[in-house]
């Protein structure tokens, strides 16, 4: 069987990728088509909406495959932030065709409504619907181990198109009905929805590209991951936020001071592999410090461990003062 891209997760990645061009294009070709001939406003922007959705696959298909390519030196830290970066130009795509498409149907309620009621228009749309579907199922599918973000946005964007042809057909049933001005109606209503569609998309992937700090849920199951090593005595300025769609966790760990050097390196490499063993995490820095120092700690830990720190210091000094006699006494033995 002809297979360009191999069995590999970057090959799958392109192959959903590839499939979704075709889908759209051929949607494009059978809703604009069949808009342009009876002049259905609903059905141009349908087809208009798939366009977009067109240049968007076809950039996670060129671009999207990168963050599957290892770290080299013009990228130390991998290619992760490439797919949300790609996802991000989906997003921006879908919203303006979505302002477009809302330009065209408002001028379709102001203008004259000149719609040839005809089953094609119909068969158009129901047609849409099964090839959206289909490639909503086929993408979410092989997401499924692949965990992509473009891939979501792709079958997010494949089922949203499903709801906006089900607006262009009630659009269409206006027609028949002798109610024309709902196929503008319907185009305006589709119009909106891309517009979330694409505002959504940015806002999630923004979240991405900026580094920002996952879920609470996220940096819990990296502190339990942290504390179940038998060796960890307590975490401290623990810093969990996005490289791309991975998470880089940076940490600093309290062990026993007294151990040796080679046994804290064994501690920390156990702790690194723990956590890059985590669904999601990438890069992992941990930090080793002597238990009881509470250094570089949150301003009130900090603050309460220097307290300790000094009292227990001024007690081991009164110790050593008893049992030499006092300080004039120690003066005078120099």
């Amino acid at each position: 069987m002809w297979n360009p891209w191999g069995d590999g997760q970057k090959g799958r990645f392109q192959r959903v990728a590839a499939v979704n061009v075709l889908g759209n294009a051929v949607k494009i070709v059978v809703e604009g088509a069949a808009g342009l001939t009876f002049g259905s406003v609903a059905l141009v922007a349908d087809a208009a909406h798939s366009v977009a959705d067109l240049v968007a696959s076809a950039v996670v298909l060129v671009w999207g495959g990168s963050r599957y390519d290892d770290a080299d030196e013009s990228h130390p830290h991998g290619h992760q932030r490439i797919e949300p970066l790609t996802a991000l130009f989906v997003g921006a795509t879908i919203l303006l065709l979505g302002l477009l498409l809302f330009r065209e149907s408002v001028a379709g309620l102001i203008g004259p409504h000149d719609v040839a009621a005809s089953p094609i228009l119909v068969a158009a749309l129901l047609f849409a619907m099964a090839d959206m579907y289909l490639l909503y199922w086929y993408t979410d599918r092989v997401n499924a181990s692949l965990g992509s973000t473009a891939l979501t946005a792709l079958a997010a964007d494949c089922l949203n198109d499903i709801y906006t042809t089900i607006a262009a057909l009630v659009g269409v049933f206006g027609v028949f009905l002798g109610f024309p001005i709902l196929d503008p109606v319907a185009g305006a209503l589709v119009s909106v929805l891309v517009m979330y569609q694409g505002v959504e998309i940015g806002r999630e992937n923004v979240t991405y590209l900026v580094g920002a700090a996952p879920p609470a849920g996220d940096r819990a199951r990296v502190t339990e991951a942290l504390r179940r090593h038998p060796a960890v005595e307590g975490v401290h300025d623990l810093t969990v936020y996005y490289d791309g769609t991975d998470l880089e966790v940076e940490v600093h760990v309290e062990v026993d001071g007294s151990m040796t050097l080679r046994d804290a390196h064994d501690i920390e490499t156990e702790l690194v592999e723990s956590l890059r063993g985590l669904d999601d995490v990438g890069d992992v820095h941990v930090h080793l410090d002597p238990s009881g120092l509470g250094e570089w700690k949150e301003a009130a830990e900090r603050t309460s461990g220097g307290e300790e720190a000094r009292e227990k210091k001024e007690a081991r000094d009164g110790e050593a003062t008893e049992q030499s006699g006092g300080p004039g006494e120690r003066s005078d033995a120099r």
